[in-house]
């Protein structure tokens, strides 16, 4: 069951959820800059990452999942935010050049037909990251945030999945290395600088890169009938004799 619109708008607007706002929009930005010139969608419940990129990019487009419900965003401007099946966009094939996923694969009902759709939509070399709750991290029990409810994944899970999509990972890098509390989000710049040296495997997120990657398509032959001699099945005709020809008079060339 996902979590609510309103409960994951809750949680950002708290001390906690701006620290990891803070922390994952850097990783986001460090791996695409500003996305000038570039189509992007943020699929789940992406939109406190996307600000960022709006002001350059060409579209911005957040794409939320019917059972998690949509809010207006950007809140004041026109709206980018609809509605949709996670596993139906209602958009044509290879319009996007990055996706950023958050808050949609862990309490998906199938993760491998979301990321099909998000290969299906995504350009051809276009870059997708996808965030998720890392299982062997704190946040992924702290039922008092979003990244404690639903599947939880470790790296290896969740590059398998991208394969199995037709995307290719590329990058990985881990964020959310202060513990889940309200008293530690003042010091999550901190936490996030030391955590990655000294304890690396316990973050509370991964986040991995891929590509989509698209092949030549080699046509298939086709049959085609060739006329070629068979010896033996045609035999020359006997030469005619001089005396057996004819002038075109019928003379047979006497005078």
């Amino acid at each position: 069951m996902r979590r609510d619109v309103l409960e994951l708008r809750a949680f950002y607007a708290s001390a906690r959820g701006r620290a990891a706002r803070e922390m994952l929009s850097r990783k986001v930005v460090e791996a695409w800059g500003d996305a000038a010139g570039l189509d992007v969608l943020g699929l789940g419940y992406a939109t406190p990452l996307l600000e960022p990129l709006r002001a350059r990019s060409r579209r911005v487009v957040a794409s939320m999942p019917a059972a998690q419900g949509v809010e207006v965003w950007p809140v004041g401007s026109a709206n980018l935010a609809l509605l949709s099946d996670e596993f139906s966009q209602p958009f044509p094939n290879a319009l996007f050049d990055r996706i950023l996923c958050l808050h949609a694969l862990e309490e998906s009902e199938n993760a491998a037909a979301l990321l099909a759709e998000v290969c299906r939509v995504l350009a051809p070399s276009g870059r997708v990251i996808v965030a998720v709750a890392a299982r062997n991290g704190l946040w992924s029990n702290a039922e008092g945030t979003p990244f404690g409810h639903g599947r939880p994944f470790t790296r290896g899970q969740l590059e398998a999945l991208l394969r199995e999509a037709g995307l290719e990972p590329t990058g990985y890098t881990r964020a959310l290395y202060a513990p889940p509390f309200t008293w530690t989000a003042r010091w999550a710049d901190s936490f996030e600088q030391v955590g990655a040296l000294l304890w690396p495997g316990f973050a509370g997120l991964v986040l991995i890169e891929a590509v989509k990657q698209t092949f030549a398509v080699k046509p298939r032959g086709a049959r085609a009938r060739v006329r070629s001699y068979a010896p033996g099945v045609l035999t020359p005709s006997p030469a005619t004799r001089q005396s057996d020809r004819k002038d075109f008079d019928g003379t047979g060339g006497r005078p």
